[in-house]
């Protein structure tokens, strides 16, 4: 993910309405894509490189300059509110939140009260150690015996919790709020092993080669990423996915992608 700041309590943050790599035009989606409310995108503001603090505090990351993008197209101001990621779908349905844009799997579970856009990345779980510290880990089932942690209302939280013989094998199963405190807890020894998402895992350890190193193996099935609504909210759903295919359709999302990942990440064929 990053290197990690205290948490900080901000107020909401009305983000301009640009984007860092973008420079797509809002005519290309026609009129029928304009909004007349301010957006209200729920995020974890600890999961780099999606969306996260840098070192002066303000928000920013992959999924914030694609919203940012789109808000342009749409005419429309955004706030970024930081959330629970364990309570998002909470978030959604009491109107706190209007969508969910950060790094956020598709899963059959959420789909029971989680209108999603169309997918536009893939995504995996993979296991990250200690530098140098592999500990005869090749396969899941090598997990056995060993201090697991992952983040709380994460994908890999629910394919652990659905596979009772897995969960059961662990010494110990550890749930964390964030990615900073599970990635401090790996650093620290209170755990041997985390289940992560890959993008996340990989950008930390590009800051941090020197602590961390991914064990290649997948932890449940790969997934892919959308953008969250809700359940009743298709207009505003088709209105953000209208500009987010134009994005696609002029290099702009892949502009984004190139600057986070320096590759191609965006899926293309939906």
């Amino acid at each position: 993910m990053k290197n990690f700041l205290p948490l900080m309590i901000l107020p909401l943050i009305i983000l301009p309405l640009i984007t860092g790599c973008g420079g797509g035009q809002g005519s290309e989606t026609g009129g029928d894509t304009k909004y007349s409310k301010t957006l209200v995108i729920g995020l974890d503001d600890e999961y780099a490189p999606m969306g996260f603090r840098d070192k002066d505090g303000q928000l920013i990351g992959f999924d914030i300059d694609l919203a940012r993008e789109a808000a342009k197209r749409m005419g429309v101001a955004v706030e970024l509110l930081p959330i629970d990621w364990h309570n998002k779908e909470n978030e959604l349905e009491n109107g706190r939140i209007d969508i969910i844009w950060n790094g956020l799997d598709i899963t059959p579970e959420r789909k029971e009260r989680i209108l999603y856009s169309k997918p536009y990345m893939d995504n995996r779980q993979i296991l990250l150690v200690k530098k140098d510290n592999r500990q005869g880990i090749r396969s899941e089932s090598d997990l056995a015996g060993k201090r697991v942690g992952t983040q709380a209302g994460s994908n890999s939280e629910t394919y652990v919790h659905q596979n009772e013989q897995l969960r059961d094998s662990f010494a110990e199963f550890k749930t964390y709020r964030n990615y900073r405190d599970a990635f401090n807890d790996l650093e620290g020894g209170k755990v041997d092993v985390l289940i992560v998402d890959e993008l996340a895992g990989r950008y930390e350890m590009s800051k941090v080669p020197s602590k961390f190193d991914p064990i290649e193996v997948t932890v449940g099935p790969v997934t892919e990423i959308g953008i969250g609504f809700r359940k009743d909210d298709v207009e505003l759903r088709d209105k953000v996915q209208k500009v987010f295919d134009s994005m696609i359709a002029d290099g702009t999302a892949r502009k984004i992608s190139e600057h986070w990942f320096q590759a191609d990440l965006i899926k293309t064929r939906r």
